[in-house]
C-alpha cells in the first residue's frame, strides 16, 4: 500500500508539471540545492549504517548490498567536493558531473541487486573484503576520469530554463541514459523491496519500497527537466528528497524495533536465569521431600498426602520454569507435550501424542492449557490407574481442541462433584471457561476417560 502511494504521488506530481506549462517551478537557489544535496547524503550514511549493524546480526547479503549502494548514494552527493577541489583546473560540467553520476549509477545498480538477493545469505570468505567495495569502487571511477578531465565532453548543454513549458531532454547521451538506467533499476527495486517486506513483515523495507518509487521519478524528472547538477532547483530534487525522507521515516522504525528487540532479549535472558534457580533450588527440594516420605514414613495416609502435595508443588514449579524459560513462539502442540511427558515419566506412564503444530494461543491461553494437561494427565495416572495416556491437540472447522484421553479405570464425574472431591476437575472446569472455552469430560468405569476442551 505504501509503495503503491509512492509511485501514485510521484505520478500526479509529473503529471501536473507537465499539465501545467504556465507554472514556475524551477528556482536558482546554489544554497538550497547544497542543503537538500547534505540531508540527503546524511540520511543514506545513517540508514547505510543501520543496514550493516543489521548485516552483522543477520549475515543477509540483501542488507549489504543496500548498505553499501546508500553509502554510494551519499558519496556522490557529500564525499565529492573536497575532492574535486584538488583540481581547480577541472570545467565545472566535466568531472564535476561525471564522477557523482558514475557513483550514483553504481548505488542504484547495487541497490538493484540487493532488492533481487533476497534472502540469500554472505559467504564466509566475502566478510574479508566487503568493507573495501565502495572505497575499491570511488578509487576505481576517480583514478579513470580524473587523469583524463580536460578530455571528457560537457554532460549539459545548457542551464535548465525555470519554466515547464516544455521538457527540456538536453546534456549528453550518456547522461540521459544513466538517469533512464538508475530509474529503472530503483523502479524495480522499489517493487521487490514491496513483496520482500510483506512476505517478511520487515517494517524498514516497508518504508523502502515507497522511498524508492519516489526516486525512480525523481531520475524521470531529471531526465525530462536537467537540475541535478546545476544550481536550479527543481520537481526531481524536491522527489528525491521526498525519497530520502521516506528512508528516514523506516531509519527510525529499524531503531525502535531494535531497541525492542534488545529489551525483548534482555527479559528472555532474565526468565530463563530466574529458570535455572528454580529447577536447581525449589525443583531439586521438592523432589527430595517427595523420595524422603515416599520411603520413610509409615502412615500410608500421611506419605499419601505429603506425595500428593509435594507433586502439585512440583507440577507448580515446573509450569512456572517452562513458562520463564521458552519463547512465547514455540508452538503450543510441543510446549503441551512437554508438560504432559513430565507428569507422565513422573508417574511411570506412556504417552502418546498427536499434534497439529500450527494451532495456535496466546499467553494467557496457553498457560491455562498447560495447567489443564498437568491436572488431566496426572488424574489419569494417579487416580484412574492408567497406563497409556494420548494427547491431542488439533485444529478444525469448530475451532480448536486439546484432548486427554485415558484406558484408566474411569469414574462417576457427577458423583466425584457432589461429593466435593473434584477440585482438580472445578479448576479445570474454570480455566477452560476463561480461555474462552468449553471443557467436557466423558468417563465410564473400566473405560477410561477423556478430557475435552475446545476454545
Amino acid at each position: 500500500m505504501l509503495t503503491a502511494g509512492g509511485w501514485g504521488v510521484g505520478l500526479v506530481v509529473t503529471a501536473f508539471i507537465l499539465g501545467t506549462p504556465y507554472l514556475v517551478f524551477g528556482y536558482h537557489s546554489p544554497s538550497l540545492h547544497l542543503v537538500l544535496d547534505t540531508v540527503d547524503g546524511c540520511v543514506a550514511l545513517l540508514l547505510a549504517y543501520l543496514l550493516h549493524g543489521r548485516f552483522v546480526r543477520t549475515n543477509r547479503l540483501q542488507d549489504l548490498l543496500l548498505a553499501q549502494g546508500l553509502f554510494l548514494l551519499a558519496l556522490a552527493g557529500l564525499g565529492l567536493t573536497l575532492l574535486l577541489g584538488a583540481l581547480p583546473t577541472a570545467r565545472p560540467d566535466t568531472l564535476n558531473v561525471w564522477l557523482p553520476l558514475s557513483l550514483r549509477l553504481l548505488g542504484a545498480l547495487f541497490v538493484l541487486a540487493s532488492a533481487l538477493a533476497g534472502d540469500r545469505r554472505a559467504r564466509p570468505g566475502f566478510a574479508v573484503w566487503r568493507h573495501a567495495v565502495p572505497w575499491l569502487l570511488l578509487i576505481a571511477a576517480f583514478g579513470l576520469l580524473a587523469p583524463n578531465h580536460e578530455l571528457l565532453p560537457p554532460a549539459l548543454a545548457a542551464s535548465p530554463p525555470p519554466s515547464a513549458q516544455r521538457p527540456v531532454i538536453t546534456g549528453h547521451a550518456l547522461l540521459l541514459v544513466s538517469h533512464g538506467l538508475a530509474a529503472l533499476c530503483f523502479g524495480v527495486a522499489s517493487v521487490a523491496f514491496a513483496v520482500h517486506a510483506s512476505r517478511r513483515h520487515d517494517e524498514l523495507l516497508r518504508w523502502v519500497g515507497p522511498a524508492l518509487a519516489l526516486g525512480a521519478w525523481a531520475r524521470i524528472n531529471y531526465l525530462l527537466f536537467p537540475s541535478l547538477y546545476s544550481d536550479w532547483l527543481y520537481t526531481g530534487d524536491l522527489l528525491r528528497t521526498g525519497c530520502y525522507l521516506l528512508l528516514l521515516v523506516g531509519a527510525g522504525r529499524e531503531i525502535g524495533e531494535y531497541w525492542s528487540s534488545q529489551a525483548q532479549a534482555a527479559v528472555l535472558e532474565d526468565r530463563r536465569r530466574l529458570a535455572r534457580e528454580l529447577h536447581d533450588g525449589v525443583v531439586q527440594e521438592l523432589g527430595y521431600i517427595r523420595a524422603e516420605a515416599c520411603g520413610g514414613l509409615r502412615d500410608p495416609g500421611t506419605a499419601d498426602r505429603i506425595l500428593a502435595s509435594a507433586d502439585r508443588a512440583l507440577d507448580e514449579a515446573r509450569g512456572a520454569i517452562d513458562a520463564l524459560g521458552h519463547s512465547v513462539d514455540e508452538p503450543l502442540g510441543a510446549m503441551l507435550q512437554r508438560a504432559a511427558r513430565q507428569v507422565s515419566e513422573r508417574h511411570g506412564g506412556r504417552l502418546e501424542t498427536e499434534l497439529d503444530l500450527s494451532v495456535t494461543a496466546d499467553a494467557e491461553q496457553r498457560h491455562a492449557l498447560v495447567r489443564i494437561t498437568r491436572e488431566a494427565v496426572s488424574n489419569a495416572l494417579r487416580h484412574g490407574r492408567a497406563q497409556r495416556v494420548v494427547l491431542t491437540v488439533a485444529g478444525g472447522e469448530r475451532g480448536q481442541r486439546l484432548a486427554v484421553r485415558d484406558d484408566g479405570l474411569g469414574f462417576d464425574v457427577e458423583a466425584a462433584r457432589r461429593q466435593s472431591r473434584g477440585y482438580g476437575l472445578t479448576s479445570m472446569h474454570d480455566r477452560a471457561l476463561a480461555l474462552p472455552g468449553t471443557l467436557t469430560i466423558e468417563s465410564r468405569h473400566g473405560k477410561g476417560t477423556e478430557v475435552s476442551v475446545r476454545w
